[in-house]
């Protein structure tokens, strides 16, 4: 798994499905380097951490994705809090599961972001903008 601030990115990783985690939603996303930009997916609506690993695997087989893009939130002062480590676990599990990289991105207003655009699945938006800023990182 990569951490914060500018990924190494090897250039054979071209296809990637971003994940806005979330305790009761969580948000999809899936993008690539040749468009540069992220379309959103239907959001998986589980709050029990196996049934929601289970739709993101299905999501994963589905999309075939060279590697994975996970938010990970922070305090706006940049300190980890409780759903930091839990975005972080579910990396680490799909990683597991999948054996595809993971690449970590902060994703502190996303969501706020995606709310003051109007968005009506507030959750894929905050995925998209995720994966955005993510492509935008490793052009």
């Amino acid at each position: 798994m990569s951490g914060p601030g500018r990924p190494a990115v090897p250039p054979h990783l071209s296809t990637f499905l971003a994940f806005d985690f979330g305790a009761k939603r969580t948000g999809v996303a899936v993008g690539n380097r040749l468009i540069g930009q992220a379309t959103p997916q239907p959001t998986i609506r589980a709050e029990a951490g196996e049934a929601r690993l289970k739709e993101a695997i299905a999501r994963i087989a589905a999309w075939k994705p060279d590697a994975l893009v996970v938010g990970v939130p922070f305090h706006p002062d940049g300190a980890p809090h409780e759903n930091t480590a839990r975005a972080q676990r579910f990396g680490r599990q799909l990683h597991g599961r999948t054996g595809l990289p993971v690449f970590e991105v902060d994703e502190r207003y996303s969501t706020t972001e995606a709310l003051s655009a109007g968005a009506r699945d507030a959750d894929a938006a905050a995925a998209c903008i995720i994966l955005d800023q993510f492509l935008r990182s490793i052009e």
